[in-house]
């Protein structure tokens, strides 16, 4: 397979200057040589000459000087001095080059740009900022990096929270809380999809409740993000005394589950116990699902630790809380951006990730026309499926994102250059990647489009938590995030991920029954945000069942599951 690559050509000065004075320059020198003759009048004509000389040069060298210092900015004006006009969009343009890179105020300068190149090299791999941050946002982000460097490991707070913890658990009796700090421990599960969604769900939680965040390490997170916080580290310090926080379920007593079944979550005392711990586990029960409501919201409030087990995207149901409902929508004005700019905020690829990215995009990606992202996930084995191949196609077909192939080949065209499109494709299987690319390859389009297909990789099967997978499947996720139109496959994660965190609405694929392919195949999602798979369905403020796709305008049933909820933001 031919690599697509050839480095792009930078802009340059196309065209010589010219080498004739400016006429001000003329003028000065004009001036200069009348105001020589009336002052050495009967002087010898040499003297007057050499003078005149002197006066044009010294006319000149502010040019020269300008000319000289600024070889790669804009040329000056003719009068030698760049314009106030002119000094102002050079700023404006270094400020929006700046901006740009900070993506709008989500990130801070200062970062050692070496021990994590992605944070600040991938705002040039993609076009402008889908959405931009709001003010408040961007105030509240620096509030929370604020907390976490104040309370995070290593410092003091936290080794004074960290022995308060140990006391509740191997002594009788309570002991005072100060407050200073509360900790939200997450601990994300199953594949790296459902981990991403769980980290950027228990961030703006922890945010909404001033809690400082830290992150379960697990086997592999640590080895494809760098540190989002300044200052601090997000993950759990190795020491922490609650071990093996992957085994906790919702029938530990310290499970808010138990507090609420068993009556005791609002007459409980804080300082009874080490931990709340949450299960929001996508099959968990009423009683966890209770969490989203904020009836006992005064008691988490008061739980110096919550821990917390999720693999899913829960951000939906904040949205449903009357408690956040104000905050919420001074953070995110458009509803329809909360992961998207959580993510660009959180998750930047550590440098052997960012390696594996940039070297596939740069080969096989970079210079096309146009580039189209197919994300494959087949739930009902890893055979391939022929039915789930014709889904690919009759969706790519029906909606126009792949060119139509002719059965027999065409006169030869015109020489010229012709639109060329790359389309990368993912998936454990390479059987549909081979069978699409081998549609372009035996067949001319219709359209005289050049289609390249390619798959950075083909695992077969899913090896959770393994590190090398995961990586892999990081780079997958982002170098979707990086095309311009998408297909995803219904009910996964991994798609939910490569197109939010592009900010890219996507074609969803319906999961297949009965091994038939559906009709229609696919369908445009009305938001690029992620699925919640496990919704409540409480109303909390009438406190009792119900439709919770139907309570709010922003808040509605997804496309790939008829049960969950998405977030969107309404046309009034």
């Amino acid at each position: 397979m031919a690599l697509d690559g050839g480095a792009g050509i930078g802009n340059g000065i196309s065209k010589r200057p010219s080498q004739q004075c400016p006429v001000a320059v003329d003028k000065a020198a004009h001036r200069a040589d009348e105001e020589t003759e009336e002052e050495d009048e009967g002087k010898p004509w040499v003297a007057r000459k050499w003078i005149t000389s002197l006066a044009v040069c010294l006319a000149a060298l502010p040019l020269l000087v300008i000319m000289v210092s600024r070889r790669d900015g804009p040329l000056p004006f003719p009068s030698g001095w760049t314009t106030a006009t002119t000094t102002a969009k050079s700023y404006e343009h270094r400020e929006s080059s700046n901006q740009d890179g900070l993506l709008g105020g989500l990130l801070l300068p200062g970062f050692d740009e070496q021990s994590c190149t992605s944070r600040y090299q991938s705002a040039p791999y993609r076009k402008n900022m889908t959405r931009s941050p709001s003010a408040h946002l961007v105030k509240r982000l620096r509030e929370q990096e604020a907390l976490q460097r104040r309370c995070g490991p290593g410092t003091e707070a936290y080794r004074r929270a960290v022995e308060r913890l140990n006391t509740l658990r191997n002594v009788t009796g309570t002991t005072a809380d100060d407050g200073t700090c509360k900790y939200l421990v997450l601990v994300p599960y199953r594949g790296l999809g459902n981990r991403i969604l769980a980290m950027a769900s228990a961030f703006l939680y922890a945010m909404l409740t001033d809690r400082v965040l830290l992150i379960d390490r697990g086997t592999s997170i640590p080895d494809l993000f760098c540190e989002p916080f300044p200052g601090t580290s997000w993950f759990l310090a190795p020491d922490f005394p609650l071990r093996e926080l992957e085994n906790l379920t919702g029938e530990v007593p310290e499970s808010y589950r138990n507090l609420v079944r068993d009556g005791r979550a609002a007459s409980a005392v804080s300082s009874e116990l080490p931990y709340v711990f949450v299960d929001l586990d996508h099959a968990c029960t009423y009683h966890d699902k209770l969490f989203y409501c904020d009836d006992h919201r005064e008691f988490l409030h008061r739980a110096p630790w919550l821990l917390m087990r999720t693999d899913g995207y829960f951000v939906p149901a904040l949205f449903l809380n009357p408690a956040y409902q104000e905050e919420l929508g001074m953070l995110f004005p458009r509803k329809d951006a909360v992961f998207y700019l959580l993510a660009r905020y959180l998750f930047h690829p550590t440098n052997e990730a960012w390696g594996l990215i940039t070297r596939f995009y740069d080969s096989y990606l970079k210079n096309s026309d146009e580039r189209l992202g197919i994300q494959v996930r087949v739930f009902d084995g890893d055979t391939p499926f022929k039915h789930v191949l014709d889904q690919i196609l009759a969706c790519t077909s029906q909606e126009h994102l792949l060119p139509e192939v002719v059965a027999q080949e065409p006169p030869l065209r015109p020489a010229g250059a012709r639109s060329t499109k790359a389309v990368l494709m993912t998936g454990l299987s390479s059987w549909y990647f081979e069978n699409i690319r081998g549609r372009y390859w035996q067949s001319a389009t219709a359209s005289g489009e050049v289609v390249s297909v390619h798959q950075p990789s083909h695992e077969e099967h899913q090896l959770t938590g393994e590190a090398t997978h995961d990586m892999k499947a990081l780079a997958e996720m982002y170098l979707l995030s990086l095309t311009d139109a998408i297909v995803t496959s219904g009910w996964s994660t991994f798609g939910y991920v490569g197109h939010g965190l592009g900010g890219l609405t996507p074609w969803i694929m319906f999961r297949p029954e009965n091994l038939t392919t559906p009709d229609p195949p696919c369908r445009r999602a009305a938001s690029m945000e992620p699925c919640l798979h496990g919704p409540p369905f409480y109303d909390c403020r009438a406190r009792r069942g119900a439709d919770t796709g139907k309570l709010v305008p922003h808040v509605q049933h997804c496309e790939d599951m008829s049960w969950g909820l998405k977030l969107v933001h309404p046309e009034y």
